[in-house]
């Protein structure tokens, strides 16, 4: 009779103790991004970069262009074939850039289009 006092306290807390350790706390994934019709992102360094251009204050940054980090190398709009140097919207020979700022620049046909990585936190 005692071990069945103690049971329900002990399978609540394990239920708790699993919960909490299955919720994610990483960085987004293309998935989360591509499930979005309007996403342009792409992935380099293990971390989603997301268009920024609707971010007012990304757009109004001034920054000095930095050194060359990176260039997608393949374009798809499936999450499970995104790796580093995919991208689902910039052309293959994007070449992606540093800067001074928050912000990473890919420039296409001379166009310099802002870019934020995604991190959680």
């Amino acid at each position: 009779m005692t071990f069945s006092k103690y049971l329900v306290p002990i399978m609540i807390i394990s239920i708790c103790l699993v919960g909490c350790t299955m919720s994610s706390t990483g960085n987004p994934t293309p998935r989360e991004f591509l499930q979005y019709d309007d996403a342009d992102i792409f992935q380099l360094d293990d971390y989603v970069f997301s268009n920024a251009q609707d971010v007012e204050w990304a757009q109004e940054l001034e920054y000095a262009l930095g050194k060359h980090v990176g260039e997608i190398t393949k374009q798809t709009n499936k999450a499970i074939r995104f790796t580093n140097g995919t991208a689902n919207k910039l052309p293959v020979g994007t070449k992606i850039f540093e800067t001074d700022s928050p912000v990473y620049i890919a420039i296409v046909d001379g166009e310099e289009r802002v870019y934020l990585k995604m991190v959680e936190g």
